[in-house]
């Protein structure tokens, strides 16, 4: 059996990914709560923050993929605007579909053994997704 052009899918990298998760707990009182949802997969993502993502919260019910992509936009959130989340959304959906250069949002590249899996693509967009969520919906009741 041969690997995708970007390496094997579930790389030691991508899995001690998941373990980042534990380092951002849910908070149901945050002022800005979001979600979102794969129809492909099932995944979803929920998001606590407080503005500027100073305070992030991640309930991620995913696969390996979609839990590695929460870690990394986790990790680079922090101080992030609305627009820069949209914009680095619209990258990576660009890059997922082999029309765009890798995006800009750092660790990205980490997931490029990903792009040959189009099922997983939704898993790698929700972290973006529900935030932006979060942001269309401050103090919104859950």
């Amino acid at each position: 059996m041969t690997s995708p052009p970007g390496g094997a899918l579930y790389s030691p990298a991508l899995l001690a990914l998941a373990v980042e998760l534990a380092g951002y707990p849910f908070d149901a009182a945050a002022p800005f709560i979001g979600e979102a949802h794969s129809r492909s997969c099932g995944s979803t993502i929920r998001i606590s923050a407080t503005d500027g993502f100073e305070d992030l919260g991640l309930k991620v019910t995913a696969c390996a993929v979609g839990q590695a992509a929460a870690a990394i936009f986790a990790r680079h959130v922090h101080g992030k605007a609305g627009a820069d989340i949209q914009t680095s959304l619209a990258e990576i959906i660009d890059w997922l579909a082999g029309e765009g250069d890798t995006p800009v949002w750092p660790d990205i590249a980490m997931l490029e053994a990903a792009r040959a899996y189009p099922g997983r693509h939704g898993a790698i967009l929700l972290p973006w997704r529900a935030a932006l969520d979060a942001l269309s919906n401050p103090s919104a009741p859950r």
